[in-house]
């Protein structure tokens, strides 16, 4: 299998970060800024495969979109309401946004995902070729 394909991933991984992160604006707090979760893309003959870590994440908390070959998945982690002092934090909470072009054309009504334990799964199918087919000629009159 070529890894060209995936290495276009990771450049437009990096593109989409970098736009995201230019359209909060400078005066942007971080607080604001939605953040990109941690994800893996793959590709198999008839589908891409992005898997996101969202920990602690609801299914209600989290939205799927794709249009043409842009797939977006968004939502919100939600702070916990805890009672004593914060002494240490480094789990992220608020906005997330993930956006990612795939390389080939999608059957997007046939798009599916699923949260298992704190991994949001989607899978998106590719459009199938059309397949040639032999064409019987007919005795004109």
């Amino acid at each position: 299998m070529d890894t060209q394909p995936l290495a276009e991933f990771d450049d437009l991984f990096n593109q989409m970060g970098r736009l995201l992160e230019s359209t909060v604006g400078p005066g942007a707090t971080p607080a604001e800024m939605p953040w990109i979760p941690q994800a893996d893309i793959s590709e198999t003959d008839d589908a891409y495969v992005i898997e996101l870590d969202l920990p602690g994440v609801r299914n209600e908390d989290i939205d799927v979109e794709i249009n043409d070959r842009e797939l977006a998945i968004s939502g919100e982690i939600k702070e916990r309401e805890r009672k004593g002092v914060m002494r240490h934090r480094t789990r992220r909470t608020g906005r997330f946004e993930f956006r990612v072009v795939l390389p080939g054309d999608v059957r997007a009504e046939n798009v599916n995902a699923a949260l298992s334990d704190g991994v949001l799964s989607v899978t998106v199918p590719k459009a199938q070729p059309a397949k040639a087919r032999h064409v019987e000629i007919k005795k004109g009159d």
